[in-house]
């Protein structure tokens, strides 16, 4: 039965984010195409079905673009701590961003070795990622390495906090990031196979 649950969120947290992208990416070309329509059709001129399309996609290159640029970078961060301060458009907004975070996964983890270490205090513990070596002015400790150690926060793991962590406190575990990304996304609810508290196997 485990398994079966295990097999089935795993599915569904694949299936729901792709799901409702597909659903928001038809919404917003059907916008688009229609605005598109109803102005040619004013100006006099007969709107093809493609021509929503194809401002669709320049208008997702412009945003690319602007976001990409250091100002465009500061009017969306703008942007979104305004977005914070409402309530109800905040949970909407963070839920899908955390959708559209998922699909960025791999390329920002993928590599990453997963560890458990103390966090916030000796005697909690907390899985992390490790990111790599904390840059030279950062490294404090003259008795050991710090870490830098990504600490995801449930149920939304696309934020949390960078920690910088002695390397003999770090525990590697034989846990997929992955399925520890499962884990925090479900706040707990899937539990992976039986032996992933002991230390990574060596691949072949």
């Amino acid at each position: 039965m485990n398994v079966f649950w295990r097999k089935f969120l795993t599915g569904l947290l694949i299936l729901v984010p792709g799901w409702a992208t597909l659903i928001i990416l038809a919404t917003l070309v059907s916008t688009v195409n229609s605005a598109i329509a109803d102005l040619l059709n004013n100006l006099g001129i007969s709107a093809k079905p493609m021509i929503g399309l194809g401002i669709f996609f320049i208008l997702v290159m412009v945003t690319g673009m602007i976001a990409t640029h250091m100002l465009g970078r500061r009017l969306l961060d703008s942007t979104e701590r305004w977005i914070d301060n409402i309530p109800f458009v905040r949970s909407i907004y963070l839920t899908l961003k955390g959708m559209a975070d998922l699909f960025q996964f791999r390329s920002r983890f993928g590599r990453s070795t997963v560890v458990a270490f103390p966090f916030p205090r000796d005697g909690v513990w907390a899985l992390g990622f490790v990111m790599g070596t904390a840059p030279a002015p950062l490294q404090v400790d003259q008795a050991d390495n710090l870490m830098m150690i990504f600490v995801p926060t449930a149920i939304h793991p696309f934020t949390g906090f960078l920690a910088f962590v002695p390397h003999r406190q770090l525990h590697p575990l034989n846990l997929l990031p992955e399925d520890a990304m499962k884990m925090e996304f479900s706040a707990g609810f899937y539990q992976p196979g039986a032996d992933w508290l002991g230390a990574p196997r060596m691949s072949a």
